[in-house]
């Protein structure tokens, strides 16, 4: 997007709209998500960068809203109407309730499957080991990726790899272990160890990709097997292509992810995978899209609109309107509604200078 086209500061405020939407479990150590919803010539679109986030990461996540709200016209036609998705499971104690996770798996009908979050403050190794295990004992067969949001050490995530990968434990194949650790030498030096163990384990970058200056760098040191990619904090879907098509030249796969946007933000992932360049494998066979880890509306216990709807693990690639009764139930504070819009103005100043 580039400077004419964005629309002014008051028209942004004048069609903004403030929620606080609860999760039925706490996700990132939070209980409820506070959003901004803004209605654009082309359709509602979501502002929701995380409270600690300043105003020049805040205003990637902008300008992302603003492509799909000011300038849809400017984004890939989807090659696809449906797009297949990942179930996740938070860092539950299973031991307290063991039908927590088979009840959590059942929010997601016919996902293949499962990222579970592992490495939680205040719980251990064998808490997560416990965790996935309840996993496979709860849908057997599915694929298994476990996300420690950089919480272990290398000599941690090689430990972890090992348990649970180890079939006395419970354990089996890993699709891969997400952001295990927290630089891009822990991870290059996690693959190294990987493979010298002949462990077929993939490593997968997240915040070495959407919270750097350069997303390529984790991924030209060779520290990661797969691009987990997120189109508001990335900067929005054109974004999330050029980026595919640059780690595709290294090999490196892609999986698109949410932030934990409401069903009117989730719209910007879906749209990412649907128009993502293709490419083929080492026998020209097209390959498709990795499962999308965009199913997290099933965390919301409220939301803005009607849920999207999982079926047979896919959700369809389709704006949603929020619903005025639910926008109204779900305002948030008129001091929390004044904090975000004191927040976008400044994030709105960063993506004007720009």
């Amino acid at each position: 997007m580039t400077l004419p086209s964005l629309p002014s500061l008051d028209d942004l405020t004048d069609r903004a709209r403030v929620v606080t939407c609860p999760l039925r479990v706490p996700f990132r150590g939070v209980t409820e998500r506070e959003i901004m919803l803004l209605e654009g010539p082309d359709g509602w679109v979501e502002w929701s960068p995380f409270l600690e986030y300043g105003p020049e990461e805040a205003s990637r996540w902008l300008r992302s809203a603003l492509l799909l709200g000011w300038d849809a016209a400017s984004v890939a036609e989807p090659a696809l109407t449906s797009v297949e998705v990942n179930a996740t499971v938070p860092a539950v104690d299973v031991a307290s309730d063991p039908e927590l996770v088979p009840a959590l798996l059942d929010r997601y009908p016919g996902c293949r499957t499962v990222k579970v979050k592992v490495a939680q403050q205040g719980q251990t190794l064998a808490d997560d080991v416990a965790r996935v295990r309840a996993v496979r004992e709860a849908r057997p067969g599915v694929a298994v990726r476990v996300d420690a949001n950089t919480g272990w050490s290398v000599d941690e995530a090689f430990a972890a790899a090992v348990a649970l990968t180890d079939p006395a434990q419970g354990g089996g194949p890993l699709d891969y272990m997400e952001q295990p650790c927290a630089t891009v030498a822990e991870l290059a030096e996690l693959r190294r160890r990987l493979g010298s163990r002949g462990m077929m384990v993939r490593v997968a970058a997240d915040e070495l990709i959407r919270k750097a200056s350069d997303p390529m760098t984790v991924v030209q040191a060779g520290a990661c097997d797969v691009a987990v990619l997120k189109a508001a904090p990335l900067g929005g879907v054109d974004h999330v292509r050029q980026i595919a098509r640059e780690v595709g030249e290294y090999g490196v796969a892609v999986t698109v992810s949410s932030a934990l946007e409401s069903a009117v933000g989730m719209y910007a992932g879906l749209l990412a995978v649907a128009t993502l360049p293709g490419y083929s494998d080492d026998e020209d066979m097209v390959v498709a899209p990795q499962a999308a880890g965009l199913a997290t509306g099933s965390l919301y216990l409220e939301e803005v609109c009607a849920p999207r709807q999982i079926v047979d693990g896919r959700l369809a690639v389709e704006q949603c309107v929020p619903e005025e009764a639910r926008l109204d139930a779900l305002a948030s504070a008129p001091e929390r509604r004044d904090w975000w819009f004191d927040r976008l103005a400044a994030s709105y100043a960063v993506l004007a200078a720009q």
